[in-house]
């Protein structure tokens, strides 16, 4: 709504745009995008279509949701965590709960899901898009966490530690796994013959999807126990980011255009957007919008109440109107040079 709203704007502004832009808005963006962003992607290729930079939903600005952070910081997500969702499973023949074995397929599998959380995915933090986040914040932080961020060369597995002790901020230190459905039995007096459940993982930079599914049959470490691989896929690249990357820099532009105090970092999007459809168009792709996330919004998003306000509504639609203004330029002007010349 935001970004066809801007156009509007810009359409009776008359705006005429001397580069190209291209709005794809996928009805299934929510469910992976394979009917929708798949098939844009298709139109595009066939139109020999290539991308300057993507920009989609993902990241926001966060105020007062990173402890120990002064002030807010507009995070742009410059790659995604991969995913996997695999099945497991136990199968044998059923019995009278009368009758019961020493094991059945609800203990077999039980133990299975277990040892999967008590033996989390190895720590990783340090080693992705994480580590620019903290080291672009570093500065905001007060002592000692300011030093820590400032040497992550020497601090990044301290940092890790405490980061994993908290399940919001443990999704940036590794892969994370979680048991999300558990399904077995029909009768309280029948042994079931099937057990399953569905594990999903979100897949560090660092790491691969083979590694994870590797990872994951020698933690179940049991035969009887079947490992079915659904659906899922690696990392994605990380996009550009420094002084001479057009996409980051517009966008940082166009943020603190309209909010001078915040501050501008890569980021690392954990959840998945479908923009993960549009990498053979683009080497750049960047999740970012700037809803303001504060103290108990992270909670509703996806969950009751969701809401943004009507002014950050606003804020949105200005964005996007200014954003493609200021991406019709045909390259960045010059850094500003911060060594004297004398």
């Amino acid at each position: 709504m935001g970004i066809l709203q801007a156009l509007e704007y810009l359409l009776i502004k008359g705006y005429a745009p001397r580069r190209g832009f291209y709005i794809g808005l996928g009805h299934d963006e929510e469910v992976s995008g394979f009917k929708g962003a798949v098939n844009i992607v298709r139109l595009l290729k066939q139109r020999g279509v290539q991308l300057s930079f993507v920009l989609d939903e993902g990241l926001a600005v966060l105020d007062g949701i990173i402890s120990g952070l002064e002030g807010p910081a507009a995070l742009i997500g410059i790659s995604e965590k991969g995913s996997a969702t695999v099945k497991l499973s136990v199968s044998m023949l059923p019995g009278h709960s009368s009758m019961p074995p020493r094991e059945t397929t609800i203990g077999i599998l039980a133990a299975a899901v277990k040892r999967l959380e008590e033996n989390p995915m190895p720590r990783l933090f340090g080693h992705g898009p994480e580590r620019g986040t903290f080291e672009h914040l570093a500065h905001k932080f007060r002592l000692p966490l300011k030093f820590i961020m400032s040497n992550l060369w020497l601090f990044s597995p301290l940092l890790g530690r405490v980061l994993e002790r908290k399940p919001d901020t443990n999704a940036f230190v590794r892969t994370t796994t979680a048991v999300t459905m558990f399904n077995a039995g029909v009768k309280v007096n029948v042994i079931p013959s099937h057990a399953e459940a569905y594990v999903n993982l979100r897949i560090h930079s660092a790491q691969s999807l083979e590694e994870v599914l590797n990872l994951i049959e020698s933690t179940v470490g049991d035969h009887r126990v079947k490992i079915e691989f659904i659906e899922g896929f690696d990392p994605l690249p990380i996009s550009s980011s420094d002084e001479k990357s057009f996409g980051f820099q517009i966008i940082k532009k166009t943020v603190l255009d309209m909010f001078p105090t915040v501050t501008v970092a890569p980021g690392i999007c954990i959840g998945n957007t479908d923009s993960r459809h549009f990498k053979d168009l683009t080497n750049d792709i960047y999740r970012f919008a700037p809803i303001w996330f504060k103290p108990g919004d992270p909670q509703r998003f996806h969950g009751i109440n969701e809401r943004i306000s009507k002014k950050n509504y606003e804020e949105l639609i200005l964005f996007f109107f200014s954003l493609i203004q200021n991406c019709d330029i045909a390259k960045l002007p010059e850094p500003h040079n911060s060594v004297h010349e004398l």
